[in-house]
């Protein structure tokens, strides 16, 4: 079974909310980090990091190959190893949180704070479940081949999310 499940968002006034994941992982923080914070790394299994500066207040600029959608921004908490947090145009904070359990594995806390409509907040429930689950796959060894991209497992997480939104 995945250790991505679903989300938890929560309304933060109007047109604002956040969506929350944790997932418990079974690599060692050491070895996460790395997927979070490089560029090759990112580059597996979220975005190309066309700038990372890798220290609070240092700029990032990610693009999405799958899409070209480009957004900039800066690091706004750096704790090497246990906190990386980026606030960029369009999607706001972003911040991942790891806490090692034993030698061997992690529990991931993901926070991302933005505004948007409803549609949006499915659209960034779908996204952020479909890119945790490559860096999943990113860290057993298999990075997202962006030339082969479909949005058909983000299709398929929006409907889940949307019919949780409706009940």
């Amino acid at each position: 079974m995945s250790p991505v499940s679903h989300a938890t968002s929560e309304p933060r006034g109007p047109g604002r909310w956040t969506i929350r994941f944790e997932m418990h992982l079974p690599y060692a923080y050491e070895a996460l980090w790395p997927a979070l914070t490089t560029a090759e790394g990112l580059l597996g299994w979220l975005a190309a990091a066309d700038v990372l500066e890798r220290r609070l207040g240092g700029a990032v600029t990610l693009r999405w190959p799958n899409t070209g959608t480009t957004v900039s921004g800066q690091v706004t908490a750096w704790d090497t190893e246990r906190v990386a947090e980026y606030t960029v145009s369009e999607h706001g904070r972003i911040r991942f949180h790891l806490e090692a359990v034993g030698t061997d594995s992690t529990v991931v806390r993901f926070l991302n704070e933005r505004g948007g409509s409803e549609e949006e907040r499915l659209d960034c429930l779908a996204g952020w479940h479909d890119h945790f689950e490559r860096l999943e796959s990113f860290m057993a060894g298999h990075p997202t081949d962006w030339a082969a991209w479909t949005d058909a497992r983000w299709a398929e997480l929006r409907a889940s999310y949307a019919s949780f939104s409706r009940t």
